[in-house]
């Protein structure tokens, strides 16, 4: 082990012995400030039998069509390769399969690289008749859980416990994240409430997930649906100081309802009721270390998470290329302070829509005026994105398009 990997080993096994270490520990990593240089995607699809797309997965057939880039999930035996323009593939609980792209020094280098690992997957699948999802909910299938690990046992159990939503949040969505660098420190306040505020306008205009399971729901998006009704304590946006977006974290952190405690053998359940606070205080007999805080964060699932970086949580999955539209748009409403406040301003007045939002999407003419404010001043500012002008013009043409699919109600 090199000197590096015991410093790593150390700072992740570091015991945390009072609650004020946990806040100083959570505070030191949720925002990582600095000149905003890269842009990262994390893509989800839903996966079906080309000519039975509502067949079941099983994960042999995975196995086979990923070869070598199969994820340790499925095959803890040998490293996955990543793809060839640097992406990894994982899996979700129910089969989703993802593509978590390198950061990316540009919005145009984002999108060369993800299009290349993209093509790369869709004909390792092709080759096992399978193909991606098209929509943010399977519109196929029922929830049903493939991997079987400690912690997705754990957290259905706990989710059984509130109601339907845990388990079609798991074994069926499928989003699209965006990845922001944090920004300058004096600008990470703007930056956090705007990218924030942008949730139910662009729920709206790009939510897709009306059908889930052989049925239509009724909803703009069934997808986001499942996960507001998750537990608002680990998936409605964190409430905190405007001026302190890290408070506001810490305070969500430490009150949120453990999914899963790590120890040996195969039951993760955690204490009912127990959240990380109750942890820090001494309620469980292990001592809370670095690494438990840490992976407890990654059981937070708020439409945008602070990961050092600001991680969009919100999007419905596009259809095959159009992944780069929405983040387009969110790449240009925050590529400069000054347009970051001028799309705060217009997403402030529906910055609490997302019942709405994912109920009625595009039919509420809250969001429809804010949904078409938004287009128009990310497209006078595209060209920053370095997109190629046929690029920007199907960003801008797909954003129409969609705006001018519904009446408002």
């Amino acid at each position: 082990m090199t000197t590096l990997d015991h410093d790593a080993a150390a700072a992740t096994g570091r015991r945390l012995r009072t609650q004020e270490e946990v806040e100083a520990h959570i505070r030191a990593i949720c925002f990582k400030t600095g000149p905003p240089e890269r842009v990262g995607a994390e893509l989800e699809w839903t996966l079906h039998h080309a000519a039975a797309p509502q067949a079941p997965l099983d994960v042999a057939t995975l196995r086979r069509a990923l070869g070598r880039h199969t994820p340790a999930v499925l095959d803890p035996t040998h490293p996955p390769d990543p793809l060839p323009a640097g992406g990894q593939i994982t899996l979700e609980p129910g089969g989703q399969i993802e593509i978590s792209s390198a950061p990316a020094p540009s919005l145009a280098a984002l999108h060369a690289a993800v299009d290349a690992d993209i093509e790369h997957l869709t004909a390792l699948l092709d080759d096992a008749g399978l193909v991606l999802g098209r929509h943010g909910i399977d519109p196929y299938r029922s929830p049903r859980r493939l991997l079987d690990t400690p912690r997705y046992a754990a957290m259905e159990r706990v989710f059984d416990a509130r109601g339907r939503h845990g388990r079609t949040m798991m074994g069926s969505t499928a989003g699209l994240q965006a990845c922001f660098d944090a920004g300058p420190a004096a600008e990470l306040p703007t930056r956090w409430r705007a990218v924030q505020a942008l949730g139910p306008p662009l729920v709206a205009l790009f939510a897709n997930s009306r059908r889930h399971a052989g049925r239509d729901t009724g909803l703009a998006s069934a997808r986001m649906a499942a996960w507001w009704g998750v537990d608002p304590r680990i998936s409605h946006p964190p409430v905190g100081p405007p001026g302190d977006p890290a408070a506001g974290w810490v305070r969500y952190a430490l009150t949120a309802p453990l999914l899963c405690v790590r120890r040996a053998g195969d039951c993760w359940d955690p204490p009912p009721g127990a959240t990380l606070g109750d942890w820090a205080d001494g309620a469980l007999p292990d001592p809370l270390t670095a690494a438990d805080v840490d992976y407890h964060l990654s059981t937070l699932f708020p439409p945008v998470r602070p990961r050092g970086y600001l991680e969009v949580r919100y999007l419905d999955c596009q259809p095959g290329g159009d992944w780069i539209v929405p983040v387009a748009i969110l790449d240009a409403l925050l590529s400069d302070r000054h347009i970051t406040e001028a799309a705060l301003e217009l997403a402030a007045p529906v910055a609490e829509r997302w019942h709405i939002a994912y109920s009625s999407g595009l039919r509420d003419r809250a969001l429809r005026r804010a949904a078409e404010a938004l287009t128009h001043l990310a497209g006078r500012h595209l060209d920053r994105s370095g997109l190629s002008a046929a690029v920007r013009n199907h960003v801008i043409e797909t954003a129409e398009r969609r705006l001018g699919a519904e009446e408002p109600s």
